[in-house]
């Protein structure tokens, strides 16, 4: 009985198809595509990622005072008040392009931002190595060296191009010295926050005070930590770095060099560590057939879904980036994705605001303790780039 229903169904539509005039069946097919397109808008906004709320206490963090002493809560900087400030007053005068408002002076040269989770174990070892590198090529009784660069790079008059950039980056009267380190802790249930006080301690009073650590109530992800810590910076260059002090980090001295050879007349530029030269080693060959086969897998994602620069960068995973100061404000408003997959997101907004971007080798070993679960997060991270590509290609991530 049910199958001769079907078959008349099937056979009366089919007739109604064939009687139908051309037109009608036009409108059929355009409204279906319409539906189609409706519905997959809304299934794209229903799954695709928001940023929860950031709590008053985040906002703050804690340092070791000059009594060796672990402060009160202090209010973090955020370069983004002032920024929004200068946009509104450039839309009440007329002036509606990001590339005339600038952001505010940068105070010390360079800015790490390390996000934490559960990393008392490995946390220690990577601050050592980080700030050991970064009070040697940018302490304050080092204004000249090598590792910071040349102002003296950029075009001729690049800087006067833009009444802003010379306060972003500082001017060749009086640049920006010294640096900061921003610990993220993301929700940490063990002694994260404890080891990098300790570690701050042990430093001295001198450079005690250079670290800073902040408290994420809750988890948010890798991404969200960095993007975090990118919002209250203070340096004329900021870098991330992942805790477990995998990425070779005197390598920053090739990131900084390499981005100021790209930066553009405002300044901008964001250099990406990258491990693909590394993809014959011993280290690589070595790991499973299913990490590898998972590696390339994702590649061709990346190739398929992603736009073509951002596509052309062979390693867009590495925890190890820099960003100019000028370039912050054209990607880290925007950031939506607080997962793993945060790292491709950074780079298509580089991309749509014409940041240049250099992919640059970097040495890196594997390290123990790694939280990835090499199936179910490669998995994980497929699904967040469709989602996050799609989002941004139908107007559900937008830049307003």
């Amino acid at each position: 009985m049910v199958p001769a229903v079907a078959k008349d169904l099937v056979t009366t539509i089919t007739h109604a198809v064939k009687d139908a005039p051309p037109f009608m069946l036009a409108g059929y097919f355009l409204l279906s595509l319409f539906v189609l397109s409706q519905g997959f808008y809304l299934f794209i906004y229903t799954v695709a990622p928001t940023p929860r709320d950031i709590l008053r206490s985040e906002t703050t963090y804690k340092h070791i005072d000059d009594n060796g002493s672990i402060s009160s809560s202090k209010p973090l900087p955020y370069w983004k008040s002032a920024y929004d400030q200068r946009k509104r007053t450039a839309r009440e005068k007329g002036q509606l392009e990001d590339g005339i408002i600038g952001i505010e002076d940068a105070e010390v040269f360079m800015s790490l931002v390390v996000p934490a989770f559960n990393e008392e174990n490995r946390l220690g070892i990577m601050l050592k190595e980080a700030v050991d590198y970064l009070q040697k090529e940018y302490g304050k009784d080092k204004p000249d060296s090598t590792a910071n660069g040349s102002l003296g790079r950029r075009p001729k008059g690049a800087q006067q191009q833009n009444g802003h950039v010379a306060s972003a980056n500082g001017t060749a009267k009086n640049p920006p010295t010294g640096w900061e380190v921003l610990i993220i802790s993301d929700g940490s249930k063990d002694k994260t926050v404890d080891t990098a006080l300790d570690f701050a301690r042990s430093l001295g009073t001198e450079s005690a005070g250079l670290i800073r650590v902040t408290s994420l109530v809750e988890n948010r992800g890798k991404g969200g930590a960095v993007t975090h810590g990118m919002r209250h910076v203070r340096g004329k260059y900021a870098v991330f770095a992942d805790a477990d002090g995998a990425s070779k980090f005197e390598d920053l001295g090739k990131l900084l060099r390499e981005v100021q050879k790209i930066e553009d007349k405002d300044g901008r530029g964001m250099a990406v560590g990258s491990r693909a030269h590394l993809v014959g080693s011993e280290e690589v060959v070595k790991r499973s057939f299913l990490r590898n086969l998972l590696m390339h897998s994702f590649h061709l994602l990346l190739w398929m879904l992603t736009p073509p620069a951002t596509a052309a960068i062979r390693d867009t995973q590495c925890g190890f980036k820099l960003v100019s100061r000028p370039a912050l404000p054209y990607i880290i408003p925007y950031m939506h994705s607080e997962s793993w997959i945060f790292d491709v997101e950074m780079l298509m907004l580089a991309e749509a605001a014409t940041i240049p971007v250099a992919e640059v080798p970097i040495g890196w070993h594997e390290v123990q303790g790694s939280k990835l679960n090499v199936l179910w997060d490669s998995l994980g991270m497929a699904w967040g780039l469709f989602v996050l590509r799609a989002a941004w290609a139908m107007g559900v991530y937008n830049r307003t």
